[in-house]
């Protein structure tokens, strides 16, 4: 329950929606769904979250997944607590696990959904605030928002990453 994991909380919620089971794989948890012709594949690693472009890469490469395929979900601290953005590429903008990520593909060229956590707290605090607890209030709205993000999930996946940013990155 940090805002460190919220990634893995939008998986949960998504997972437990479409009554879907996360099994211990290589490099993390792994929940499969068929939708509409397609099969996703969600991964929560298990490689330290600034390390997790390791598991990413292995799963890419082992389903035979394009890389275009790829959206991952993220905490951020320079969005205002729960808003959702949408990327079809861009830096890591400072994000460790996204850092990994680009480096182990060697390239940034992957869809993101940055799921705003706030930056409430005191110079050099970013560390404990990012690894700590929602406060109540902060649950609440992070509550309420995490259905939207489960639900960008099957429309980047049904409508690609453009109409996907349209109907999201305005919310």
């Amino acid at each position: 329950m940090t805002r460190h994991n919220l990634g893995f909380q939008v998986l949960d919620y998504y997972a437990q929606k479409n009554d879907l089971t996360f099994e211990t794989k290589r490099y993390g948890d792994l929940a499969v769904r068929r939708l509409r012709g397609r099969q996703l594949f969600l991964l929560k690693p298990s490689t330290y979250m600034n390390l997790s472009g390791k598991a990413v890469r292995y799963w890419l490469e082992k389903e035979k997944i394009p890389v275009e395929n790829l959206l991952v979900i993220v905490d951020d601290v320079n969005l205002p607590l729960g808003t959702i953005r949408i990327r079809a590429k861009g830096s890591h903008g400072g994000h460790n696990g996204l850092r990994n990520i680009c480096d182990l593909l060697g390239h940034c060229n992957y869809a993101r959904l940055r799921f705003g956590i706030g930056n409430d707290f005191p110079r050099g605090g970013q560390v404990d605030y990012v690894l700590g607890e929602w406060t109540p209030e902060q649950w609440q709205t992070v509550k309420e928002r995490i259905p939207i993000a489960a639900e960008a999930i099957d429309d980047f996946v049904l409508q690609g990453i453009n109409r996907t940013m349209t109907r999201y990155n305005s919310k």
